[in-house]
């Protein structure tokens, strides 16, 4: 449903306030993110594609949330941009090609 929109927010590096479902808590969040991925989870065993964002204003510390489609309640694409180096820690292996220089 997103997945067309949410790819375009990564090439753009643009901000997204999410509504999902979070099924640790067993209820609807609204969180601040920044689109990392669509893919498939490396660590779940359930292979299906899901989306992947930078939370930044969860709870606990600023994490990856790693989502599948049916928990997603709405997505809305802000006019602010981010930076990936806010995040990336990591050597890169993105599923979602794109050009964020050092950090694709």
């Amino acid at each position: 449903m997103y997945q067309s929109d949410f790819k375009k927010a990564i090439a753009g590096k643009t901000k997204i306030k999410l509504t999902f479902f979070s099924k640790e808590d067993g209820a609807t969040l609204c969180r601040l993110c920044a689109p990392m991925d669509f893919g498939p989870s490396r660590r779940a065993t359930n292979k299906d594609n899901r989306y992947h964002l930078w939370d930044y204003e969860s709870d606990k510390q600023n994490h990856v949330l790693s989502l599948l489609p049916d928990q997603i309640v709405a997505m809305e694409f802000m006019e602010t941009s981010f930076d990936p180096s806010e995040f990336v820690t990591w050597t890169p292996n993105w599923f979602f090609v794109r050009d964020w220089g050092v950090y694709s």
